[in-house]
C-alpha cells in the first residue's frame, strides 16, 4: 500500500524574512527582498540590483560551531543548513550531535553551484603555490553534494543523503523526489529543499545574457516585475528553502503538526526539441508536466484554486500563461488565482522552487493568497487569456485547498507538484 505523504516542518532564508515568521510576514505584506549592491556596480554589472538574505554573524553562530565556520565561505550551503535545521526543529525534532543514526529519515537537498567564492579562492592559493593551505574544508565546500553532506552529519540521518541539480527546478524536483521515496515505502521522513549562493560568479554570467533588468538599478523594489508590461528580465536572487516531509502514518503517530499533504506531481523534459533549447521551454512538455501532476494527483483543473507559478518577469511569462490555460483547459474568469514569488525576492535560481514551494504551502496553512507586487500593468498578452482579477496585488484571503506549484528550469526540464490542504 502507498504511504500518503505530508508536510510537517518548514524552514526558509529568503531575501524579505529569515525564519519562517519573518517570511510569512514578509510574503503577506508584499515585502520586497531586492536591494541595490554597489559591489555589483563597481564590478561593471548593467543588473546592480538582487536579494540577498540578511543574517547577522550571531544568527549563523547558532547553526555552525567555530570549528565548522573556520574557512567557511559558501553561501549555498549556509543558506540550506540553516533552512535545512530549521525545518527539522519546525516539525518538532531535536538537534542533537549524539543522537542515534536515524535509518528512517534521509536528505535530498538541491543546488546549482556550491561554493562558488571558496573555489575562487582556493584556485588563487593554488595559483601562488600555497596548495597545502587550501584548507581541509574547500573540498566539502567545494563538492555539490556539500549540503546534504553538513545537513546530513548535523542531523545524523542514515536514509538516502544525496543532492540533486537541474537548475531553477531543482527544488521542486528535490520534493517530488522525497515524496516517491516516502511513498514507496523506502523512507519514512525526507528532509528536502534547495539552495542558492549570493555570488558575483553566479549571477555574472546571466547579467552577460542580458536575461537581467538593468532599468531599476535606482529603485530596486521596482525591479522584478513578473507578468507585467514593463518586465525587462529578472532580478537575481538566492536563499534557501526546506522541508519535511513525512509519511501519513508517522505524522499521526507523533500527533505531529500537518502543513498540508503532498497529493502527486511530475517531473519530465522538453529534449530541447519543438521550440525548446537550453534557454526556452517546448510548450508541449510543460502543458503535459502539468497534465500528467494532475493525473498523479488524481485531480481535475478546476478543482485547483490558485498557482504558484514560475513567472520569471522576461517574455516567457506570456507563454507559461498560455501553458496553464492549455495544461488546465480554463482561461478567462474560470481561471484560477496565480502569483508569482519573484516578484517579491528575485529569481533565486536553484533555491527559487524549495522557496516558492514554502510559500505555496504557507498559503494552504494560513489561508491566503500572497499579492503580486509590481504588475499593476499586466501584459496584454496574458490579460488576453486570463482576468486581471486572477492577478492579485494585495493580499487575498480566500479559502485554498488546493494548490499547484510548478518550475521550469534551463536545459528544458520542468517539474509540477499538487500541494493539498490535509483533511
Amino acid at each position: 500500500m502507498m504511504s500518503r505523504v505530508v508536510i510537517t516542518g518548514l524552514g526558509v532564508v529568503a531575501p524579505n524574512g529569515v525564519g519562517l515568521q519573518a517570511f510569512s510576514e514578509a510574503i503577506q505584506k508584499g515585502k520586497s527582498g531586492i536591494t541595490f549592491h554597489q559591489e555589483l556596480k563597481d564590478k561593471g554589472f548593467s543588473c546592480c540590483i538582487g536579494g540577498v538574505p540578511e543574517m547577522s554573524e550571531e544568527k549563523i553562530s547558532q547553526y555552525l560551531t567555530p570549528l565548522q565556520l573556520r574557512g567557511f565561505h559558501s553561501t549555498s550551503i549556509l543558506y540550506g543548513i540553516i533552512s535545512g535545521i530549521d525545518a527539522w526543529k519546525d516539525a518538532g525534532f531535536s538537534v542533537d550531535e549524539n543522537s542515534s543514526l536515524d535509518y528512517d529519515t534521509g536528505i535530498i537537498f538541491g543546488t546549482g553551484t556550491s561554493g562558488i567564492e571558496k573555489f575562487r579562492e582556493s584556485i588563487y592559493k593554488i595559483d601562488d603555490h600555497k596548495v597545502r593551505r587550501l584548507g581541509s574544508t574547500s573540498v566539502v565546500q567545494t563538492m555539490a553534494s556539500g549540503i546534504s553532506a553538513y545537513l546530513g552529519g548535523i542531523l545524523g540521518f542514515g536514509n538516502q543523503i544525496t543532492t540533486n541539480s537541474s537548475a531553477c527546478t531543482t527544488g521542486t524536483e528535490a520534493l517530488l523526489m522525497g515524496f516517491e521515496r516516502i511513498k514507496s515505502g523506502k523512507a519514512k521522513r525526507m528532509l528536502v529543499g534547495s539552495s542558492s549562493d549570493s555570488s558575483l560568479y553566479s549571477w555574472g554570467g546571466f547579467d552577460a545574457m542580458r536575461v537581467m533588468t538593468y532599468k531599476h538599478n535606482e529603485s530596486p523594489e521596482k525591479g522584478s516585475r513578473p507578468m507585467s508590461e514593463t518586465a525587462s528580465g529578472f532580478v537575481p536572487g538566492s536563499g534557501g528553502g526546506a522541508l519535511v516531509l513525512e509519511s501519513l502514518e508517522s505524522a499521526l503517530e507523533r500527533n505531529a503538526t500537518i502543513y498540508a499533504e503532498v497529493l502527486g506531481g511530475n517531473v519530465n523534459s522538453g529534449g530541447q526539441r519543438n521550440g525548446g533549447s537550453l534557454t526556452a521551454p517546448n510548450a508541449e512538455a510543460v502543458q503535459k508536466c502539468i497534465t500528467d501532476a494532475l493525473l498523479d494527483a488524481n485531480i481535475k483543473g478546476s478543482e485547483i484554486d490558485a498557482i504558484n507559478g514560475h513567472l520569471t518577469a522576461t517574455s516567457k511569462d506570456s507563454l507559461e500563461i498560455e501553458n496553464w490555460t492549455k495544461a488546465l483547459s480554463l482561461q478567462g474568469h474560470n481561471f484560477p488565482l496565480i502569483n508569482s514569488l519573484k516578484s517579491q525576492i528575485g529569481h533565486c535560481l536553484a533555491a527559487s522552487g524549495a522557496i516558492e514551494s514554502v510559500a505555496s504551502v504557507l498559503q494552504i496553512k494560513q489561508q491566503f493568497i500572497f499579492p503580486n507586487i509590481n504588475c499593476e500593468d499586466v501584459h496584454p498578452e496574458i490579460s488576453a487569456l486570463i482576468s486581471k482579477d486572477k492577478i492579485p496585488t494585495k493580499r487575498v484571503e480566500k479559502n485554498i485547498k488546493i494548490v499547484a506549484k510548478a518550475s521550469f528550469g534551463f536545459g528544458d526540464v520542468n517539474a509540477c507538484v499538487i500541494f493539498k490542504k490535509y483533511s
